[in-house]
């Protein structure tokens, strides 16, 4: 059996594939890298969502690759953070930076977001053509980050590359590269910040190495590594996602318009529709158990495909309809559990702000090319466009 998800359309259009996986069986064996390894693929949402939760699924890679030849270089601060790990050094580690992340603290950036995207949006040409990924969608969430690490501004398109090569797919010498560069960099502005301290969330997080020593300087780095690149890949395929599927459905984003209103609620139905994570980070059992039916045996990966649980018709009917009459507050679009995006609260008020003053400030705005040229990113992980050309009509001058 070959791997279902190696097929060159699946990137373009992966909800197919995943209904006839999940009509097939909603958790099965599928072949998954090089070398005839196998890891269990998990597609329906109720087995999705307990899986997210369930114990004996392990974050921790460094048990499960420890004596295991591998070819890879990556740098330990990607290698080695706070996603792969478990109680209760992840509640440990998570309880260091929920603050930044709450609600409240995300409520108080909100003129700050609002105010980068005035700007961002300004820069726009009169009439299109514009790339929103490139001029939006990426900028926004990575100036946010790094101006709540204290990332200099001119380091900041460094950054950018570097975190997109590391869901470089198929390239493992670009991505472990990328991951020395990343881990370097932060390694020497972690130093940088102790002679020079400020008041961002790394020297938060310096103080707490320093002052209460309950940070190694290994977890230190990783920490902020794994803030700064899942603080802003995620909410870039968010809104890129989003904006498209907006415009590719027209009576939604009309009601938009009329009912601005509607779009903080509208953004779970949009986060469920075309989630921005495939298939969630790495998993494995440390015990043999039975989920969905299926017998899933000790020590072996299990992939939980969000994106493809969040298109379960027993869960969500009509899941191919975009519909914001659905409660789909449900979504496993930022995961569940223990392990759920910390930034969650962070990256729905970026789209949010994001989307909102496009839908107000533009007019007519369309896809300037079709939806067949369309490019999407070569990862499974990540659920992204490489690019979103947008235009509107020369008679139809942007709104103020």
């Amino acid at each position: 059996m070959t791997d279902p998800l190696q097929d060159p359309r699946f990137f373009a259009d992966p909800y197919p594939p995943y209904a006839r996986l999940r009509d097939s069986a909603p958790v099965q064996k599928v072949p998954t890298g090089s070398g005839g390894r196998e890891s269990y693929l998990v597609t329906g949402y109720a087995e999705a969502r307990e899986a997210f939760a369930d114990p004996r699924l392990s974050k921790d890679t460094t048990r499960f690759f420890a004596g295991r030849p591998s070819q890879r270089d990556l740098h330990p601060a990607v290698s080695r953070n706070m996603l792969a790990t478990d109680p209760p050094q992840h509640a440990r580690l998570r309880a260091l930076v929920t603050k930044a992340f709450t609600t409240g603290a995300v409520a108080r950036l909100r003129p700050y977001i609002a105010g980068l995207v005035d700007e961002l949006l300004d820069a726009w040409p009169d009439r299109g053509p514009v790339d929103l990924v490139a001029s939006l969608a990426v900028p926004l969430p990575v100036t946010v980050i790094c101006e709540m690490l204290g990332v200099p501004e001119s380091d900041r398109l460094l950054v950018r590359t570097w975190s997109s090569d590391l869901f470089a797919a198929g390239e493992p010498l670009r991505i472990d590269a990328a991951s020395h560069a990343i881990g370097g960099y932060m390694t020497d502005l972690v130093v940088s910040r102790r002679s020079s301290p400020g008041k961002s969330l790394l020297d938060d997080l310096i103080a707490v190495r320093d002052g209460q020593d309950r940070l190694t300087e290994d977890e230190l780095v990783s920490l902020a590594v794994l803030l700064l690149v899942a603080g802003h890949e995620t909410t870039t395929n968010f809104i890129g996602n989003a904006a498209l599927a907006l415009l590719q459905h027209p009576e939604s984003l009309a009601r938009l318009r009329a009912e601005p209103q509607l779009l903080g609620s509208a953004l779970d139905e949009l986060l469920r529709f075309d989630s921005p994570v495939g298939i969630a980070t790495f998993r494995y059992s440390t015990e043999a158990f039975t989920l969905g039916g299926t017998a899933i045996p000790e020590g072996v990966p299990v992939l939980i495909a969000p994106g493809a649980a969040n298109r379960d018709p027993n869960r969500f009917p009509g899941p191919d309809q975009l519909d914001f009459d659905r409660g789909a507050t449900g979504h496993l679009a930022f995961g569940h559990g223990i392990h759920r995006c910390l930034g969650a609260p962070l990256a729905r008020a970026e789209g949010e702000l994001a989307l909102r003053a496009v839908i107000s400030r533009f007019a007519d705005v369309r896809p300037a090319v079709p939806a067949e040229e369309l490019e999407w990113r070569h990862t499974r992980l990540m659920r992204g466009l490489t690019a979103l050309p947008l235009t509107w009509s020369r008679g139809t001058p942007r709104s103020t």
